[in-house]
């Protein structure tokens, strides 16, 4: 599928990194470094804006290593980019750790995974069909 995106960054596009790669990392496109005190957060530019397909949407999430390691991560984990939204693409960062992190011009902050959805209607009933799980909450299919 071909994408059009818009790079006002000094990056490169975005890529896959290998060939099972479902998302590519998507970078800071930054003029000074981003400070993002312990468990602050902020929307980090990227430069780039992009046209989906109906039907489609980018999902930004975090990178493991570097929520890992650093303890920086997505908090609205996935965040979406709806297929008619056409403004420049911004990552909401936290800063899960008890130190600042200085996010750097062209650092890798994310990954963007393309995904499929539908949209649905909805058939308002008074009751629904039975499940083996039926109304268990949090932990019901755990052990007792």
């Amino acid at each position: 599928m071909q994408v059009k995106i818009i790079n006002n960054s000094k990056h490169p596009l975005p890529q896959y990194e290998t060939i099972g790669s479902a998302g590519m990392d998507i970078r800071a496109n930054l003029e000074e470094p981003f400070l993002l005190n312990p468990f602050e957060r902020g929307a980090v530019p990227t430069g780039l804006s992009i046209e989906l397909p109906m039907g489609y949407e980018a999902q930004i999430r975090p990178r493991s290593g570097l929520s890992l390691k650093t303890g920086l991560s997505v908090p609205n984990s996935p965040g979406t980019i709806d297929s008619d939204y056409r403004g420049e693409i911004k990552v909401i960062m936290a800063n899960l750790s008890n130190a600042p992190i200085s996010i750097q011009d062209g650092d890798r902050i994310a990954q963007m995974v393309i995904a499929r959805y539908e949209q649905i209607s909805w058939s308002e009933v008074e009751t629904l069909s039975e499940s083996n799980r039926g109304a268990g909450g949090f932990g019901s299919t755990g052990k007792s």
